[in-house]
């Protein structure tokens, strides 16, 4: 049995770089728009909009990214500032803008759990490195903040627009030989590299 049992996805977690350099922290500020009506958790991932402002990903399959959420700082209805593992719907208003904390490098690594679907975990082989994979978008948590993104070998391979691309398995997690619940990965359809803007 590995340890520790991976029971639960819990989104995109920045771990190093693809060059090997521990990942230290570094995140870009990005404003949210006003009255945007979705919440956003620790470890969704995240796109900005035509607007320039910062939305939650809807992509599963296809389109771009330009990182990872890791909390953020809004006005709550007491109009103190927060700092928070997630950004609640609609805490960002033109008098009190809200601002996302997120990892934008695009050679970061992201450490991520294996579902087969919804949050059902799943496994990965060593034979899964090199393909793309897409994110399943389960509802984040907001007693912990936390997201609840994963990744789905469901149609992982070749296909250009998808958004994640293996780059290793996740050897402590284990649960037999060659077989492991969690990955890393790399944002393959970074908002950064795309040539043609939003």
């Amino acid at each position: 049995m590995a340890f520790p049992t991976v029971s639960a996805p819990y989104g995109l977690e920045a771990i190093n770089s693809l060059d090997g350099k521990p990942y230290a922290g570094a995140i870009r500020q990005i404003p949210i728009a006003a009255g945007f009506g979705t919440a956003i958790f620790n470890g969704d991932t995240v796109q900005i909009n035509s607007d320039g402002y910062l939305i939650k990903s809807t992509s599963t399959n296809a389109g771009t990214i330009v990182g990872v959420c890791m909390g953020g700082q809004y006005v709550n209805s007491s109009g103190q500032t927060v700092q928070g593992q997630y950004i609640p719907a609609l805490a960002s208003t033109t008098a009190n803008p809200a601002y996302a904390y997120v990892v934008d490098d695009q050679q970061a690594l992201f450490k991520v759990a294996v579902v087969t679907s919804g949050t059902t975990m799943g496994t990965a082989s060593r034979a899964d490195v090199g393909s793309n994979v897409a994110l399943v978008l389960n509802a984040g948590n907001t007693s912990t903040g936390n997201s609840a993104f994963a990744v789905t070998l469901t149609g992982a391979g070749t296909t250009a627009t998808i958004p994640l691309r293996v780059i290793d398995v996740v050897p402590e997690t284990a649960t037999s030989a060659g077989v492991y619940t969690e990955l890393l990965v790399k944002i393959n359809t970074h908002q950064y590299n795309n040539t043609t803007g939003v």
